[in-house]
């Protein structure tokens, strides 16, 4: 095999039970989130609302016949899913030498903390969050963790702050919805997030946006079959997120910006990038005049106002500037990835969801990379993650494997 370690941009941590109870000041912590058995049943009690965790985000260990969206226990689950310790055995075994944490129980950016009724409390769990991941995981096993942080979505100058002392204490990311207007928050073409953005261009923290942090999978319809909701949610959202970014502005006022679209794949971006091109130079002149909201019926549209993005802007070079994707399985992002550039993928593994290629990444993997040149495969999957999130990965001749 070409390479026998990757790191995986996109990983998922079940937060062990005891996270909020042994990390919230001790007034907080019978209120805080903590696990409730009812019987053979067991969720998280918050607030008001019981939230169980889906079986199909921890199926690690599992035979594919054996999948299921059902409410699943933590006794049912491996405890890699949970557990620091079991996690690297897991990791060592797969030939993940460093992994990135979306949350669970919080969901993929923090939502469940900006829906929360008590402010004060929520943000404390925020950096409950965030200390076990740079602790526990970071701090405990050097190199084999990029410690990314979710933020207090509901207040964009406490999301900074929170920001600035992880990224002292080694941050390398945070997590941020996809669509925050989803969210009942201004989207990302107002100034709304100007002191997030400008606390990433400073501490170089990159954005990451994983597939469904907007809450909202885009459907066809109501009844849309299941399998294809699942074949069609996760470009059709992200494809929205990458243009809203690359015409937003936000990365002509912050040059330093980064962001990573997590488990959306890649196979997508050559034809958005040509379309971009396409409709940059078809309608450039008059949508530098103004804006207008365009409708299937051809009714009379309100007109916004000039457009704010720079039309004269090179969108490949933005995007090569910026934005970096991410895949599990593409062969055919793979077969375009010159038109895509080697620089701007990174590999994924996904554990412990249903989509994961764990624990026979590196086996796969080599058969999809394995015609590609050597320095191109050292790229996608150790080179483009270390220097995207500023981070130096564990020394694998230091780690043993079975």
């Amino acid at each position: 095999m070409a390479f026998s370690w990757f790191i995986s941009v996109d990983d998922h941590l079940i937060e062990p039970s005891r996270l909020w109870r042994e990390r919230l000041p001790e007034r907080w912590r019978d209120i805080g989130p903590r696990i409730v058995r009812d019987g053979d049943a067991e969720f998280w009690a918050y607030e008001d609302r019981q939230i169980a965790t889906i079986g199909l985000n921890a199926v690690a260990g599992k035979k594919r016949e054996e999948f299921s969206p059902e409410p699943i226990t933590y006794d049912e689950m491996r405890p890699g899913c949970y557990d620091p310790a079991a996690r690297v055995a897991d990791m060592d075994q797969g030939h993940v030498l460093s992994s990135m944490l979306f949350p669970s129980f919080p969901r993929y950016c923090g939502q469940v903390f900006h829906e929360a009724k008590d402010k004060e409390l929520a943000l404390l769990c925020v950096q409950a969050w965030n200390d076990f991941i740079l602790e526990e995981f970071a701090d405990a096993y050097p190199g084999r963790f990029i410690p990314m942080m979710i933020i207090p979505l509901w207040d964009p100058v406490a999301a900074a702050a929170e920001i600035e002392r992880t990224a002292g204490r080694g941050a390398k990311s945070i997590a941020f919805s996809e669509n925050p207007t989803k969210l009942g928050l201004p989207s990302i073409h107002t100034g709304h997030w100007d002191p997030v953005w400008r606390a990433c261009d400073e501490t170089g923290l990159v954005v990451s946006m994983h597939v469904g942090s907007s809450s909202n999978l885009i459907r066809t319809s109501e009844d849309m079959p299941t399998l294809a909701f699942m074949a069609y949610s996760a470009a059709a959202n992200q494809a929205g997120t990458l243009l809203d970014w690359l015409f937003s502005g936000n990365f002509a006022r912050y040059p330093q910006l980064k962001i990573a679209l997590s488990e959306g794949s890649i196979g997508w971006i050559p034809y958005f990038l040509e379309r971009a091109e396409q409709v940059v130079d078809k309608q450039k002149f008059w949508a530098s005049r103004f804006d207008i909201s365009m409708n299937a019926t051809h009714e009379r549209g309100e007109e916004k106002g000039a457009a704010g993005f720079d039309l004269d802007t090179d969108i490949r070079q933005l995007f090569a500037d910026h934005v970096f994707g991410t895949f599990i399985e593409d062969n055919a992002g793979l077969a375009l990835l010159d038109t895509i550039g080697v620089d701007n993928v990174m590999l994924e593994c996904d554990y412990p969801h249903s989509d994961s290629t764990w624990p026979d990444t590196i086996q796969m993997a080599n058969k999809w990379l394995g015609h590609l040149p050597e320095d191109v495969q050292h790229k996608l999957t150790v080179g483009n993650a270390a220097r995207v999130y500023d981070f130096t990965p564990a020394d694998p001749a230091t780690i043993a494997t079975s």
